[in-house]
């Protein structure tokens, strides 16, 4: 697709998400949904047809790099004695530095009351098992509750990994085995989402969903549209997102975009992506005074209003979108000309602390 071309199909897709946010959004002003219950005041949400109940909030392993072991492990046992039961964490994440200390901070938790999820930037069977099983390992565990491919940017790596000799053989062997409960995907772009919800029955959807790129580019959409159809339900990644670092702004928390940093921001932020149709939780951004602010958020949450969704369109109006760069370099076909964003976490390639 021609960057012309991209640009109108995202705004008018970007329009139309607005006018008809309502009726995704359901029922104005509402609080805690249908058949939701709270464990120490943390809403718990059904996790689709696993059937599993998890908070709204998910702890993000990624923040375990920032910190110490033992600043790390208070930081997961406070959250969950404040209700978090969901925890995500991923090889690529300082090169095995959070799978090993989650697995040492979630010691003296009972592992039959969290939901551990874990990934694999790996494409082909063989590397996929050896992630898995050094995964295991670290998070000191015999099986994952939720076990995803992660970081799918284009049509091609999809191919790859639900193909002939692909990650996904492993992930359905592992199934079997019992090392692996339910299967998921990660996505950065909305053709690597579409087409891994096309090729496989996947039972979660991890994406960026926030107000930014809703009302930016309509990011969100097309994802939550086909997922519904599909039977898969949402993690959203990015909530607290406030959009890309404008060239040349001070950068107040070294990060790869910037966030929402007052309780009443991430309060309105939370509940605008908890309020879409088919999310079920969301992962803050990988600091733990962010993810402090977002329980806090989660135990107040209550159905957003349209009166605050126009609020959060015309302040969106003056942020950048951290995903149109990647949505045009994808739409182009561009693999080769380096990183999107080279402090990002996810650009392994070129930033080796993350590999």
């Amino acid at each position: 697709m021609k960057r012309r071309s991209f640009l109108k199909t995202a705004g008018t897709v970007a329009g139309g998400y607005a006018l008809g946010l309502d009726r995704a959004l359901g029922a104005e002003g509402t609080g805690v949904q249908a058949g939701e219950e709270k464990v120490n005041g943390m809403p718990l949400r059904v996790l689709g047809r696993t059937g599993r109940k998890i908070s709204i909030v998910g702890f993000p392993g990624l923040s375990l790099v920032h910190y110490d072991q033992e600043r790390g492990t208070k930081g997961l046992h406070d959250a969950f004695a404040r209700g978090v039961n969901y925890f995500d964490v991923a090889p690529a994440y300082g090169n095995g530095e959070a799978e090993t200390k989650m697995g040492i901070g979630l010691q003296g938790i009972d592992r039959s009351k969290i939901f551990l999820s874990c990934k694999t930037k790996k494409r082909d069977k063989a590397g996929a098992r050896e992630e898995l099983e050094r995964s295991l390992k670290r998070l000191k565990t015999d099986y994952f509750d939720l076990y995803q491919l992660h970081h799918l940017w284009n049509a091609e790596q999809v191919k790859q990994a639900l193909g002939p000799g692909g990650a996904m053989l492993t992930l359905l062997k592992a199934r079997d085995e019992g090392k692996i409960k339910h299967l998921g995907f990660s996505a950065h772009t909305r053709r690597a989402a579409l087409d891994a919800l096309k090729g496989f029955r996947f039972d979660t959807v991890m994406f960026p969903i926030n107000f930014v790129e809703d009302f930016k580019i309509g990011f969100s959409k097309p994802v939550l549209d086909l997922a519904k159809q599909r039977g898969a339900v949402a993690i959203a990644i990015k909530p607290l997102s406030m959009g890309a670092w404008p060239e040349g702004a001070e950068r107040k928390r070294k990060w790869w975009y910037k966030t929402t940093e007052t309780q009443q921001e991430v309060d309105l932020a939370m509940r605008y992506t908890l309020a879409l149709d088919g999310v079920v939780t969301g992962i803050p951004p990988s600091f733990l005074d962010l993810l402090d602010k977002a329980i806090v958020a989660a135990k107040s949450y209550k159905r957003i209003t349209n009166g605050e969704v126009a609020k959060l369109k015309t302040k969106a109006e003056s942020c950048l979108s951290v995903f149109e760069k990647e949505e045009q370099r994808e739409a182009r076909g561009d693999l080769h000309s380096g990183p999107v964003y080279a402090d990002s976490p996810h650009e392994c390639c070129c930033n080796s602390a993350y590999a």
